[in-house]
């Protein structure tokens, strides 16, 4: 199984995000940041603002900042709303012709190992991935206290 690049640069983009202590971040910053196309930033932007994570505020001072507390935001629910699907095999699908799906046991498994995915990714939100300013290549924030890196040691199950 395998991401896809839009989930990809939707963490990305809220995670540069949390870690700005509430200053407005660009497409076009953020783009030079991790070295990705401003138009792939862009539809990624207006998905994550649509979804109710981003918000946006126009004009010349305008940029992006989340919309939500960092801590409210569960990596599972944001793969919820960038990934197509996650059909796994063919009889995840709409389209299943597999003959053997009445009395498979492939799928049950699939389905569970899914739902464990899911279950662990939900357990951690944008907050437990904030990294400095300064680890993206930037100044730290004026005026904030610098925010610890995440921890590498898995959080408790919620």
């Amino acid at each position: 199984m395998r991401l896809t690049n839009f989930s990809d640069y939707a963490l990305r983009l809220l995670m540069f995000a949390a870690s700005q202590d509430q200053r407005l971040i660009t497409i076009e910053e953020t783009s030079r940041v991790f070295g990705i196309s401003r138009g792939h930033l862009m539809k990624v932007a207006n998905q994550l603002t649509r979804a109710g994570y981003l918000k946006a505020v126009r004009g010349r001072s305008g940029g992006l900042s989340l919309a939500r507390p960092a801590g409210e935001i569960r990596l599972g629910e944001v793969l919820g709303v960038t990934e197509p699907d996650f059909v796994l095999a063919e009889c995840f699908g709409g389209d299943n012709c597999c003959l053997i799906t009445p009395r498979c046991r492939l799928r049950t498994a699939l389905g569970e190992a899914l739902a464990a995915f899911i279950g662990t990714l939900n357990r951690y939100t944008v907050a437990d991935l904030v990294l400095r300013p300064e680890d993206f290549g930037l100044a730290p924030v004026t005026g904030s206290t610098p925010k610890p890196a995440a921890s590498a040691a898995p959080r408790p199950p919620v």
